[in-house]
């Protein structure tokens, strides 16, 4: 007997798409977390993600995050002793939020660095409209699987690249804000950090939840 023939369901409550067998409709669906997609590019992170960011890599100066959403990168920064920056181009509530701007069109830097989580569609010129404002370090959560296609970085200062693991959960942001608590990820993500000081190729490393660094 060849595999079980499997067919995807969308649940109209939470958007959640599920995997269910065709041959065993007693079997309880599994949730696999794979939303439809956020037409903003608005993405949440865990808070460990930039908590953990902040407890290895040092910045010299404020940090601006241009997409911050509902501030938890900002938050993380700020809890580590950093003054923030936080603009993004809509209101997401963060009660900290500095102002609306496009950061593609920002010709004018807000601080030294910029740490962010860009909408996915727009990694690119994330990075080098930042490279092109902050004197200090860019900090980027990626998609990892994008890496390999993304021969350009090799004509930037990257300078660390920090594999997340556990792999996150990073729904979009209506689902964080309908008070969902999504579990475990289906994408690979990284953190590339570049700084204009650096030299050379860039150096890997795996960035734990729990606090292990290699």
């Amino acid at each position: 007997m060849g595999p079980r023939p499997l067919r995807l369901l969308l649940n109209r409550t939470t958007g959640l798409r599920v995997v269910q067998s065709g041959l065993n409709p007693n079997r309880r669906p599994l949730a696999a977390h794979i939303w439809a997609k956020e037409k903003a590019g608005w993405y949440v992170e865990p808070s460990w993600v930039s908590e953990r960011l902040f407890a290895v890599e040092k910045f010299e100066g404020a940090v601006w995050d241009p997409a911050c959403g509902i501030g938890r990168i900002a938050e993380a920064a700020r809890q580590a002793g950093y003054r923030t920056i936080a603009t993004d181009m809509v209101d997401r509530g963060y009660q900290r939020l500095d102002t609306c701007v496009d950061f593609l069109c920002c010709e004018a830097p807000r601080a030294r660095n910029v740490v962010c989580n860009p909408p996915f569609e727009l990694c690119d010129q994330f990075v080098r409209r930042a490279l092109h404002l902050a004197g200090g370090k860019v900090a980027m959560i990626w998609l990892a699987r994008r890496l390999n296609a993304a021969r350009w970085l090799t004509n930037t200062p990257l300078a660390h690249v920090y594999l997340l693991t556990p792999r996150p959960s990073m729904p979009p942001g209506h689902v964080i804000a309908a008070g969902e608590k999504p579990g475990g990820g289906t994408q690979d993500f990284c953190w590339l950090v570049f700084s204009h000081k650096h030299k050379g190729p860039p150096t890997l490393h795996w960035l734990c939840r729990d606090g292990g660094h290699q």
